[in-house]
Formats: C-alpha cells, structure tokens, sequence
C-alpha cells in the first residue's frame, strides 16, 4: 500500500505530474518506464473505531462509562487508482469482568488507524478504567485516558457515589455525583458532527456512568450508552456504526448479567471521492453501502468486516 503525499504537486516533482482536470480530481503521476503511469484521487475519509465496553459492577455502583472509539477526518487524502488499500470496521468492546479487552478494536483504512475505546471502570473489582481513542470513565481510582487527536479523557466517579461518564470525540466525560445526595452517574462525553455525507451526524460519544449517567450526544440515552440505573440494572450498548461506549453496570452482584457494562458500539468507515471513480472490494469480507452520486462525488460508508478496497475509472 503507498500514499501519495500533497508535496507531490510542488516542487521539482511538478513536472512528472498531469493536473487534475474537470471534477475527477484525479490525475497522472508518470514513471520512467511505459505504461507505469498511475492514477492519484483525492478524497475524504472519516474513519471511527469501536467504543469502549461500560465497566460492570460488583460490589458498589460506581462502574463507568466506556470510551467512545477514536475519531478520525480529514480531506485531500490522496490515493492510487488500482491499487488495494486494506480496511478493518472495529466491533465495539465487551463487558468482561475481569483485566482482559480493556481496548475495543481498532479501525483501520489505508495508513489511518483510529483506536479503539477504553472500557469503564469496574466496580470494587480491578477498578482501571481503560485509555483508548477516548478514555474509560472512573470507578474507584483512575481515569481513562484519550488519545490526543482522537478523542478525550472519561470522567471522575465516587466509590460512594456515580460512576464517570466514558470520554467522547467532542469532550470528555463528567464526573459521577458523590455521596452527599442521590448517586447518579456522569454523562459520557459528547460526540463529533461531521458533513461528510451531506448533512451533519454526531458520532461517537463516550457511554453514562452507573447510576444513570446519560450517553452523550452521538450516542443518546434511550437508544444505546446510558449507564445502569437499580440494584441490578445492566449498562445500555453503544450505538452500531458510531463508535459509542457502552453504558456501566449498577448495583451489588457479580458483575455479569444484570449488573453488566454495555458492549460498546461499532466503528464505521466513511469515503468520500470523485464520482468518476467507482469503488470495488476484491475478495470480499466488508459491507459497503454507496448510494447515488450528488454534487460530482459518490459517498461509501463501510459498516462491517476486514478486507480491501479500490477503485477504478
């Protein structure tokens, strides 16, 4: 796999390259032999991995929020035309009541890798909530941490108390209330919007700290994050195809079942280019959804699986 760097259209390499002509945005990088010539196309990416898992709950109610999966953007990426380029959708994380998948896996396009979110931190029980794309939210002692560029640190929690909201792309998780009034969990952090295919979508925000704590925006409550609210309430799942964290478990139990942190949500692959390019995945393995053109470009979101694409005229 090669990536072709913007300098290529400056500098003593101008020469060797035919402009971009019309709306393709593609054009002609020239080698020394006949017939070595490739095509460059220059487009957008969004690329988001799995969120973190809620921590589960044993002996308290101060599991958090799991961390939303990092977020990754950028235009004017550049490409070649025929060439395979790999592409992995990262699953969201599970709940696991033990020091084991404290990362939800990661998503990958190209040289781009967003990494995955960090779990909640459990209850009483190997209390670390998990660093990732964005952090795990508190249990006991400490903070998952995000990933500079890809999403934010997970909230405080009180043994006492509510659990931290899981970090999200556009903010970091609140802190769980303490123990002087009703315990209720932090929020997770909010997501991101981005327009990359047409209108504005808010992804990736970190899952609600036990007890109760809210999904942030990207990943609501009602519909997938929040965290678990009862003696025995399981943390809510992140929301498919966004990348947010899971919900934290709530009450005194062993930490599965009702008392279960929330899977995290799945990762998604966003591609936007030039309609005169159509896009193809060799081999199989990836769910790839590319409706109509509009505006002189085509809009594929990859939703699921591992494998490679490309692209030709």
């Amino acid at each position: 796999m090669r990536e072709l760097k913007n300098k290529l259209t400056t500098g003593k390499n101008t020469k060797n390259i035919q402009r971009r002509k019309g709306k393709s945005f593609g054009y002609q990088v020239l080698g020394f032999g006949a017939g070595d010539s490739k095509t460059v196309i220059s487009m957008e990416y969004l690329v988001i991995a799995g969120g973190g898992a809620g921590g589960a709950a044993f002996n308290s109610a101060t599991a958090g929020g799991g961390g939303a999966g990092g977020l990754l953007t950028a235009t004017g990426f550049e490409l070649f035309a025929g060439e395979p380029y790999t592409v992995t959708i990262g699953a969201g994380g599970t709940s696991e009541p033990s020091s084991a998948t404290p990362l939800a896996p990661d998503s990958v396009f190209a040289t781009v890798t967003a990494k995955g979110g960090g779990r909640g931190g459990f209850a009483s029980f190997n209390p670390l909530a998990g660093n990732g794309g964005s952090g795990g939210g508190q249990s006991d002692n400490n903070i998952g941490t995000g990933t500079p560029g890809q999403g934010n640190d997970g909230g405080a929690g009180n043994p006492n108390g509510g659990g931290g909201g899981g970090g999200g792309a556009g903010s970091a998780g609140s802190a769980g209330a303490n123990n002087t009034g009703p315990k209720f969990g932090g929020a997770g952090g909010s997501g991101a919007a981005n327009p990359i295919t047409g209108t504005p979508v808010t992804r990736a925000g970190g899952g609600g700290g036990a007890y109760g704590g809210n999904g942030g925006s990207g990943n609501p409550s009602g519909t997938g994050g929040p965290g678990g609210n009862g003696a025995s309430a399981q943390g809510g799942n992140g929301v498919t195809n966004t990348g947010g964290g899971g919900g934290g478990g709530s009450g005194v139990g062993p930490g599965s079942g009702p008392n279960a942190g929330g899977a995290g949500g799945s990762g998604i692959v966003i591609l936007k280019y030039p309609d005169t390019f159509t896009i193809s995945n060799p081999g199989g393995g990836l769910s790839i959804s590319t409706p109509g053109a509009a505006g002189g470009f085509k809009v594929s979101s990859i939703t699921a699986g591992t494998g490679n694409v490309e692209w030709s005229k």
